[in-house]
């Protein structure tokens, strides 16, 4: 597929995303995870090697559908702009994330607590019933910094380097994390490899992320100085070594203090404080999207510029008449 297609496609895949967000059914990521849980209860163990075998077996046959697709639309330029947008609209999920954040902003802003905790589980897997509207709100805060990356930049890194194939194996690998790669009595070891592959998969996205944000504070009254300050003294500082950069540089950028105490469902995690300013507010959670969404504008833009970049550097194949 020529790469004139992969900026075309990548180009109209996010503005399908901002027209339209997720599909409420039948989406493709849901469809994956689905296929997925079912070969995990095929293949479960609490065993480290069936946990690699499991999360290559996902991931390669997500990255062979990719490959499958490029090669059924090489030489067709238009089909091949056509399913790089539908899949890149399959996998970026900035403009879901930025509405969920804002069905939990709108009853902490009013003052409906209960209604706040109740959206909350959408978006975040912290306790609700611990948290009072300041607790709520640092959690939207950090979500919407740390998928800022995961949602938007990652994918659309991955799609602007490796085309179709990319879009879907990075999402794949995103979702097995989601599914299996946390810290818990079942997947400590079963999930342990899909857990390193998306560390692996966000390393240089989520620094790309904390880039873009401090360069974007100024859309939220920010300074790019006090943003990178923080980025580079806090962001090694988180559990993850990707999430920290994003929220981080979001913490510089909002001059908010993110991190501390986190309830999970039997389990307490406390976390390095990220940044100078007070906790974040209810407010605060419309100044996070803002900043989300032009992160996201940022990013749309440079991988649309790396994948036309990659067309005018490619040498041009001359064509010669055969000699008879």
């Amino acid at each position: 597929m020529p790469v004139t297609s992969r900026a075309v496609g990548l180009a109209a895949g996010v503005l399908l995303d901002a027209a339209f967000g997720d599909p409420r059914r039948g989406h493709p990521v849901a469809g994956f995870g689905s296929v997925a849980g079912r070969l995990e209860r095929a293949l479960y163990r609490d065993d480290r090697a069936r946990g690699v075998a499991y999360t290559a077996l996902c991931v390669a046959g997500t990255v062979g559908l990719g490959l499958g697709l490029r090669r059924a639309v090489a030489g067709r330029p238009l089909a091949g702009a056509v399913v790089t947008a539908g899949c890149t609209w399959a996998v970026l999920g900035g403009t879901t994330l930025r509405r969920e954040a804002r069905l939990i902003a709108a009853p902490l802003v009013a003052g409906d607590l209960p209604a706040a905790r109740a959206a909350l589980p959408r978006l975040v897997g912290r306790d609700p019933a611990r948290l009072d509207d300041k607790g709520i709100a640092r959690a939207v805060v950090e979500s919407v910094a740390e998928n800022t990356s995961d949602a938007v930049v990652a994918p659309l890194f991955w799609g602007a380097v490796a085309g179709v194939p990319g879009l879907l194996g990075y999402r794949a690998i995103n979702t097995l994390d989601a599914m299996v790669g946390h810290h818990s009595a079942r997947y400590e070891n079963f999930g342990r490899a899909s857990a390193r592959l998306d560390d692996a998969a966000n390393w240089l996205p989520a620094r790309l992320t904390g880039l873009l944000t401090v360069a974007a504070a100024p859309v939220v009254g920010g300074d790019p100085a006090r943003a990178w300050a923080v980025l580079r003294r806090d962001g090694g500082s988180h559990p993850s070594p990707n999430a920290g950069r994003c929220e981080a540089s979001a913490a510089g950028a909002l001059d908010v203090r993110l991190g501390g105490r986190n309830v999970y469902a039997g389990r307490t995690e406390d976390r390095p404080t990220l940044g100078d300013g007070p906790p974040p507010g209810p407010t605060d959670i419309d100044r996070a999207n803002r900043l989300s969404a032009t992160v996201g504008l940022a990013a749309a833009a440079l991988a649309v510029a790396v994948a036309a970049a990659r067309t005018a550097s490619r040498p041009r194949t001359v064509r010669r008449k055969a000699h008879r």
